[in-house]
């Protein structure tokens, strides 16, 4: 059975799918979830994702981490199996199950030999964990146990002081500002009861998402996806009333630390994943720190003045208003002045926008890149999860290319404008220099 998952492997890395835009499918299955198929035959294998809108928003502060621990431990003894069992099952059928877990969503994926025997039994494990998990106790007393070790040598390290510091001055009350992995004193709390109230509130049909890419049939795919969420509980899951993510005023906190470096983090909130302004300030951000080398970030304070190996800007779309962030280190003693150099060049960008050369060599760069975000199974169906969870159209993947080249300088200058005001950003910065003044 191992050497069918090499085989599985090789043939997945050689061409696992085709440079063309897939036609994307798209019903409600009996069940109520919502599901996206692409059918390709090119290779033997199916690639499977449930969605759920069960990520850390929906965790409350006093119980931070129970999303997290939730989808963790699905897979961890489910419909009579232990953990043991569906791991060994797996391995035997040369498949494999993943998945993935933010502020919005939980996902569990599967990969697997689409031979009839091979997927059967793989989808019939899928299945269980997905809709018959039995969080053992002994596997929660465990896993919170090596959670907490993680996250206490977590909280030494300068990056993830400042990107909890970072969260909580953005998002402030917003449950995006709370940590996707749990606070360490809410985690030793959580029990048994708490992951199942979870789940049983969360994970339900009416906002699941199925993606299925691969060698079935449309038949096939619809009685996979019946298969996956026909036993979850039907309806909407619980969707209590979460504030919009508010403007915020400028903020800056020094916070000591013996690092070598200064750890540097600038942003506000950003856009949701659904904003019309996506394509504007996506295309905006690759000429101001998303584009590497060739942006103006890394130019002004890297290529010009030696302050940093590496600096960067992003948006982080989400269901809500996710996070803008430019992140860099560099030397404690020249924190301020690289500080300084990334404000001027964030201020100058959102007053002014790109040039018309630089508007053009980015738009050309994310264009030619495309192909390569759609080379894959797995890419694939990454890009219909996101689709069908988010509610974008299911031409997205024809009209990426088509709405980058159509940016405008005008487009991007009024976007930035819109979305962030220079003089309204919360800095964190981690390892500050001694003679910095604390706020």
């Amino acid at each position: 059975m191992f050497a069918k998952f090499i085989v599985a492997v090789m043939l997945s890395c050689a061409a696992a799918g085709v440079t063309a835009t897939p036609m994307i499918q798209q019903w409600q299955s009996a069940s109520g979830a919502r599901v996206l198929f692409v059918e390709n035959h090119d290779i033997p294998m199916l690639d499977v994702a449930v969605t759920l809108p069960a990520g850390s928003r929906f965790d409350r502060p006093e119980q931070s981490g129970v999303a997290g621990l939730t989808h963790h431990l699905l897979d961890m003894g489910a419909g009579g199996l232990g953990e043991d069992e569906i791991a060994r099952n797996l391995a035997d059928l040369g498949a494999q199950m993943g998945g993935s877990f933010d502020q919005d969503r939980a996902i569990v994926s599967l990969r697997t030999l689409s031979s009839e025997a091979e997927r059967n039994a793989a989808l019939a494990i899928m299945a269980k964990v997905i809709q018959q998990p039995a969080f053992p106790e002994a596997v929660l007393t465990r896993e919170k146990a090596r959670v907490i070790a993680a996250l206490k040598d977590a909280e030494t390290k300068p990056e993830t002081i400042a990107d909890k510091a970072f969260q909580k001055a953005v998002f402030g009350r917003h449950p995006y500002a709370l940590p996707v992995s749990g606070e360490v004193v809410a985690l030793e709390g959580i029990n048994v009861q708490d992951l199942r109230d979870f789940y049983a509130a969360h994970y339900r049909t009416g906002e699941a998402v199925v993606a299925i890419m691969g060698d079935v049939s449309r038949t096939q795919a619809e009685q996979i996806a019946q298969q996956l969420t026909g036993a979850l509980p039907a309806g909407k899951p619980d969707q209590r009333a979460v504030p919009g993510v508010a403007r915020i005023a400028a903020s800056e906190q020094r916070i000591a630390h013996p690092a070598s470096q200064s750890h540097i983090l600038v942003g506000a909130p950003g856009v949701a994943r659904n904003d019309p302004d996506y394509f504007p300030l996506y295309v905006g951000n690759y000429v101001l720190g998303g584009g590497g080398f060739v942006s103006r970030l890394m130019n002004e304070v890297r290529e010009k003045r030696g302050m940093a190996y590496s600096v960067y800007s992003y948006f982080m779309p989400l269901q809500q208003g996710g996070a803008f962030q430019i992140g860099l280190q560099t030397k404690k003693d020249q924190a301020d002045e690289a500080l300084m150099i990334v404000r001027q060049t964030l201020a100058e960008f959102v007053a002014k926008g790109p040039t018309e050369k630089e508007l053009h060599a980015a738009k050309q760069n994310i264009v030619g890149g495309f192909p390569l975000r759609i080379d894959s199974n797995r890419k694939i169906l990454d890009y219909l999860s996101t689709i069908g969870f988010y509610g974008l159209p299911l031409t997205y993947l024809d009209d990426f290319p088509r709405q980058i080249e159509q940016v405008s300088m005008a487009q991007v200058r009024a976007a930035f404008a819109r979305h962030l005001d220079p003089a309204a950003m919360a800095t964190v910065i981690v390892g500050a220099p001694e003679t910095g003044d604390a706020k």
